[in-house]
């Protein structure tokens, strides 16, 4: 035994496996999973299979080569899980190679993200100081002869027991967590859940496996659960046209999202359907956004907006892959966008009839939309357009000031004016508009000064609150003054009453630590996804105010409208649901499956549920509610790669036309034969 473990290829096999081995218990400690669970079992095997492969490779390498090769596999799996971890806390997602567009921007705010760290991550570097140690003090009583011909050998059988034991605990339901909706081996083949791999696969596992679905990608689509129950309630549906395109469709991918969405429930008619009828609509996706906005003494005209219209308390916004635009697509089309994917750009060309902008246009409505800042990180003009936005006003089209630099952005009061602006043009002849507005100025930095940051650092001298926390406030205090502008200007014009302004966070501010955000707000943001929680408003100056507590994300909002508009609108074809339903299901549902409602915060990348109230669920309950959960997401994600919905339209616009022309036929020669037997007699 003594004489194995000086022989070299143990030596460096052990030393290498060790220290990988360390860095994923690490990262799991500071991640906050368990690293007792059988994830651990599958993470160590699957470092033998890479172990035993690099050791082999080493083995005909020189003594320096190989102690060289050794310390930059351990720094480099330190480095990629310390970044993972500060990724994670700085974005709400693990980086991966499938979104290069949201490394890029990363690194136009490299500062902010830095400062963001925590220290533990850091300890990702411990193995790699055990390494050093060995090569300073160690390595010199070792040999420095590998045997060729014996390292292929140990190497082969140690990587055929590894393999084989890998292999069973991606297939065997022993090493599945009993909540988990996406399976072991799915997760292997496609890493569709950054989150839940990491944790099954470890970093290292997790790194490589990304790498091999970039270049390899392998798609993966279950068979979708149908919800057979349908309630047509007071609300008519013709789904003629539909069922003979089911008949008669052979793209089995297509077919089995036609049949998902078809047998999906129609909403219910209810007490508040078409009560902002004809009414203008004007929805705001307040840049970085939280409750420190919630302020009377600062923010009076948001306050206003709180207090006296309809203000939902516990309203999220989940943090994904390029969340601006994601969270933005949401809430314009009630799809949930792909996780490890900038959604929105990757699919830009993609048209949804069921959109926000095509829904108010059918019903007669001008329509543009409308951001402060350039095309540099999302391709706004051809994504609303293909949207259905009637026009899309970028910063420059707008003619306002800004920057270029990474600080200084364009002013959300010039943005609002200029709003105002373009609905005198749009509606001169009285036009009923809608348009949906992105504001900017609340955007990090936060940790340097900038002019929307240092414009009104002042207004909070008499606080203790943290610099980067004084810089977001007096950013959010220039959001506030173009609520104010566009308040007044409405008024001015003779329109308050007959407009519906929608305010939502797109995610809340990144690169503000959870400890500074608890300096302001008075509940623990780091605590069970709190940090996502940010305002949601609907404002009308005739509907007075009220509070909703049920649990909400940005993928309820265009169904919730849709009603309250009395729009001509499929309810099937949203995934979220109208909130003001009388069966509407309090729930928010975060990007990795995770979901938070009253009672329980279920934590998919741990499989572990945590409850608020007496109330507990079963395991049946549980897994039926993450089963339904990622079935929408995978169904949502299918739509959006097949561009279905354009196809959804076109097909059903082709057939309802092949109908009403077979109907006309059949009408003639109905007539023709009644004619001859006429003049036959």
């Amino acid at each position: 035994m003594k004489k194995m473990f000086r022989n070299l290829y143990f030596q460096v096999y052990m030393i290498l496996l060790f220290n990988l081995s360390m860095v994923e218990i690490i990262f799991k400690l500071i991640a906050g999973f368990d690293i007792f669970d059988v994830a651990m079992i599958r993470i160590f095997l699957g470092l033998n299979m890479l172990v035993s492969m690099i050791t082999y490779l080493l083995s005909l390498a020189n003594s320096w080569v190989r102690k060289m090769i050794v310390s930059l596999l351990v720094f480099l799996a330190g480095l990629y899980a310390c970044l993972q971890a500060g990724f994670y806390n700085f974005l709400g997602v693990y980086m991966s190679f499938q979104t290069s567009s949201q490394l890029e921007a990363v690194t136009d705010y490299v500062k902010d993200f830095l400062s963001s760290f925590n220290g533990t991550y850091f300890l990702t570097f411990i193995p790699l100081g055990l390494v050093l140690i060995w090569m300073v003090f160690g390595s010199k009583q070792f040999h420095e002869s590998i045997h060729k011909r014996k390292a292929l050998l140990i190497s082969i059988i140690l990587f055929t027991i590894s393999t084989t034991g890998y292999s069973f605990t991606i297939l065997s339901d022993h090493f599945q967590n009993k909540f988990q909706p996406i399976s072991n081996k799915e997760l292997f083949l496609t890493v569709n859940n950054p989150s839940l791999a990491i944790n099954q696969y470890g970093t290292i596992g997790f790194c490589l496996l990304d790498v091999k679905a970039m270049l390899f990608p392998v798609v993966v689509m279950e068979t979708s659960q149908v919800e057979e129950e349908e309630m047509f309630s007071n609300r008519e549906v013709d789904d003629m046209a539909w069922q003979v395109l089911i008949e008669t469709e052979t793209n089995d991918i297509l077919n089995d999202l036609n049949r998902y969405f078809i047998h999906r429930s129609i909403a219910k008619a209810n007490e508040y359907t078409g009560l902002f009828e004809g009414k203008n609509l004007i929805v705001i996706m307040m840049e970085s956004t939280n409750d420190i906005f919630i302020n009377e003494e600062y923010y009076p005209n948001f306050y206003k907006l709180v207090s006296e219209g309809w203000y939902w308390e516990n309203n999220y916004s989940p943090r994904n892959s390029c969340a601006t635009m994601n969270n933005e697509f949401s809430g314009m089309t009630s799809l949930y966008s792909i996780y490890n994917t900038c959604t929105a750009s990757t699919f830009k060309n993609n048209t949804y009839y069921q959109s926000i902008f095509e829904r108010f246009h059918s019903s007669d409505y001008v329509t543009f939309s409308a951001h402060n800042y350039t095309e540099a990180y999302y391709p706004r003009n051809d994504i609303h357009m293909n949207m259905g936005s009637g026009e899309y006003f970028g910063v420059e089209k707008l003619g306002i000031p800004y920057s270029d630099e990474y600080k200084d952005w364009s002013n959300d009061d010039e943005f609002l004016g200029k709003v105002l602006e373009i609905i005198d043009e749009k509606t001169e002849n009285n036009e009923r508009f809608m348009t949906w507005l992105t504001t900017v100025s609340a955007h990090q930095p936060y940790t340097q000064g900038s002019s929307q940051g240092d414009q009104y650092y002042d207004m909070t001298n008499d606080t203790n609150y943290p610099n980067d926390i004084r810089r977001y406030m007096s950013k959010l205090k220039i959001l506030d003054n173009g609520l104010g502008i566009l308040l007044e200007g409405l008024e001015e014009r003779g329109i308050l009453d007959d407009t519906v302004i929608v305010l939502y966070g797109d995610h809340y501010p990144y690169g503000i630590s959870t400890d500074h955000l608890n300096t302001v707000l008075d509940y623990d943001t780091g605590k069970d996804l709190n940090a996502e929680r940010v305002p949601f408003v609907i404002y009308n100056s005739k509907i007075g105010s009220r509070v909703f507590s049920e649990y909400t994300s940005y993928i309820n909002i265009l169904p919730t409208l849709a009603n309250l508009f009395g729009l001509d609108y499929d309810s099937r074809l949203y995934l979220g649901s109208d909130l003001l339903s009388s069966d509407y299901e309090s729930l928010v549902v975060f990007a990795d499956g995770s979901w938070k409602n009253e009672d329980a915060y279920y934590h998919a990348s741990k499989g572990s549920i945590q409850y608020y109230t007496d109330r507990r669920m079963s395991d049946e309950e549980i897994k039926k509610l993450n089963d339904s959960i990622q079935n929408k997401i995978a169904i949502s994600n299918s739509a959006i790669k097949n561009n279905y919905f354009e196809y959804l339209n076109e097909a059903l616009t082709r057939m309802e036309k092949d109908i009403e022309n077979e109907d006309k036929n059949m009408c003639i020669d109905k007539e023709t034969e009644l004619y001859l037997e006429e003049n036959n007699s």
